[in-house]
């Protein structure tokens, strides 16, 4: 790969790895750590990544380094008030984005991961697996059952607007 091979893929893909890992995390200041650390590993192994396969590699990478993030925080206990900082300010929510935002909380991280690389970003489940170190059937199995709780949670009496 070459400097301008990796200037077209920042250019191509850095928000997309961004956005992925923020709504998974949750928190800008991680997500934005997490997406540099993913490019700059691609730069210091740009001889090994095959070429058309940047976007897998970058996905894969952050994804783990995600994963990694979110096991080391959870060894460490934050107090409510820091959690309620950390909530991402962007944009005024509506009730549906509110309901929405909560039926992903109820899923866990491999389920929430499955939903926005399929669903949000549109990979298709042979990507998925290669990103998430998964078996195409079990991507399938894992998305249906994190549809099916996001369904049931959104249909429910309360949740309907």
């Amino acid at each position: 790969m070459t400097e301008q091979d990796y200037n077209e893929c920042v250019n191509l893909y850095a928000d997309n790895v961004f956005r992925f890992i923020v709504k998974n995390l949750r928190h800008e200041e991680d997500a934005r750590d997490i997406v540099q650390s993913a490019f700059e590993k691609l730069w210091r192994n740009r001889d090994s990544v095959e070429t058309g396969k940047q976007k897998a590699y970058l996905f894969t990478v952050a994804y783990n380094q995600m994963i990694d993030h979110l096991r080391k925080n959870k060894r460490i206990q934050l107090k409510d008030e820091f959690r309620e900082e950390a909530k991402i300010q962007s944009q005024p929510n509506t009730q549906a984005r509110k309901i929405l935002q909560e039926a992903l909380k109820r899923l866990n991280e491999t389920q929430r991961s499955l939903v926005m690389l399929k669903d949000y970003e549109g990979y298709s489940y042979e990507e998925i697996g290669k990103i998430m170190s998964l078996s195409e059937s079990q991507v399938k199995v894992y998305l249906h059952r994190a549809r099916l709780t996001l369904k049931n949670y959104l249909v429910s009496p309360e949740n309907v607007i």
